[in-house]
């Protein structure tokens, strides 16, 4: 089964593009090749006018032509958060009737500014929706599309980061502690909570991502502002493992998140999470991951001056349990299942076939 991706853009540093890459990768071992259709980005078929900044969508004949030979194609975001309207509209009418699914990371009423957008996300009964938590698939079927939830999953067996070289390589003391922030900077990411979190760990506050959406002169702002010592972006040769080797612990303030890699990486590499209250976090936690609230910096601080290596333990094997790219395959598996290569597809259920998968039953609330 040959599967093509299209998006706004892929090979960012933003979740959909490295969500899209896991999925790449284990459709890969499952025998499916893949490509890469996007606007902007190492893609294998550019389409500038698919782009976020695009002033003129792409034509039906051109998206036609880029997925022609797809068995498949997966939309990753671009149908459903209206950043290009036109380009969306052409995706759908290129894929009426065609096998398609739906990957929906965000919707617009969950963004402030995208809340009166009406028409998204498009539909047809050729097509899967999928989301990464079950909150976007409750208020999915809530007008009336059924959708899967497929939560992000990760390499829960990747390898140690280099701590000692990376902490080198950004300039900070053996001794000094570091609270690694793994996030792009936008509004949403909550960058002032994350700087007195630092501050009352008395940390170095380490952002990893690049300023987006306009939010530069805030950024900016809070960053002359703080009070601790910052450091901003990876030094060339550090690995997100080699982060996470090189800090103390994480911080993932966000108001809002899809999901919240950091929610997993952090247990996958064991570090302690300080975490806001966005919604989709209470889900996660259902897991039974034990973490800090990111408002509380005496809680991680008393932890980090004596660690208990039971909390690492539990929240590895939960991640290793749940989040696995083993439960990916599954899922995967189960979602594609009555559609044929060539185009061929048991439409009759139109995602019968893909039963939603629960995160967990027990619910944990984060440790405070």
């Amino acid at each position: 089964m040959r599967i093509a991706f299209v998006s706004f853009r892929l090979a960012e540093f933003d979740g959909v593009s490295v969500e899209t890459s896991k999925w790449r990768r284990v459709l890969g071992e499952m025998g499916c090749p893949s490509k890469t259709v996007g606007g902007a980005g190492p893609v294998d078929h550019l389409l500038p006018g698919l782009d976020i900044g695009a002033t003129e969508a792409p034509t039906v004949g051109e998206v036609t032509g880029a997925l022609d030979d797809a068995d498949v194609v997966v939309v990753e975001n671009l149908c459903s958060l209206p950043l290009n309207p036109a380009a969306a509209g052409v995706v759908a009418t290129a894929l009426k009737g065609r096998p398609a699914i739906l990957h929906h990371h965000d919707l617009p009423w969950q963004r402030e500014r995208f809340a009166s957008v009406a028409g998204f996300p498009p539909r047809d009964p050729a097509w899967r929706h999928v989301t990464i938590n079950h909150l976007s698939s409750r208020q999915l079927a809530d007008r009336g599309i059924r959708a899967t939830t497929v939560p992000n999953c990760f390499d829960t067996e990747v390898a140690p980061g280099d701590r000692l070289a990376s902490r080198r390589a950004l300039g900070v003391a053996a001794g000094t502690r570091l609270l690694l922030h793994p996030t792009r900077a936008i509004a949403r990411k909550n960058i002032p909570a994350a700087l007195c979190l630092a501050q009352g760990l008395g940390a170095t506050y380490w952002l990893l991502g690049p300023a987006e959406d306009g939010y530069g002169p805030a950024l900016e702002e809070a960053l002359a502002t703080a009070r601790v010592p910052v450091v901003r972006g990876a030094p060339s040769g550090v690995s997100v493992a080699d982060a996470y080797a090189a800090c103390d612990a994480v911080v993932l303030s966000s108001t809002w998140e899809g999901f919240g890699n950091a929610t997993v990486e952090s247990a996958v590499h064991r570090r302690p999470l300080a975490i806001g209250t966005y919604p989709v976090a209470a889900e996660i936690a259902a897991s039974g991951f034990r973490w800090f609230a990111a408002d509380d910096s005496a809680a991680l601080a008393r932890w980090l001056d004596r660690p208990d290596a039971g909390l690492l333990d539990a929240n590895q094997a939960i991640a290793r349990r749940h989040y696995s790219l083993a439960t990916l395959r599954a899922r995967l598996e189960a979602l594609l299942d009555g559609w044929q290569p060539s185009g061929r597809a048991d439409l009759s259920g139109a995602g019968a076939g893909a039963p939603t998968v629960a995160l967990g039953e027990r619910g944990v609330v984060p440790t405070r």
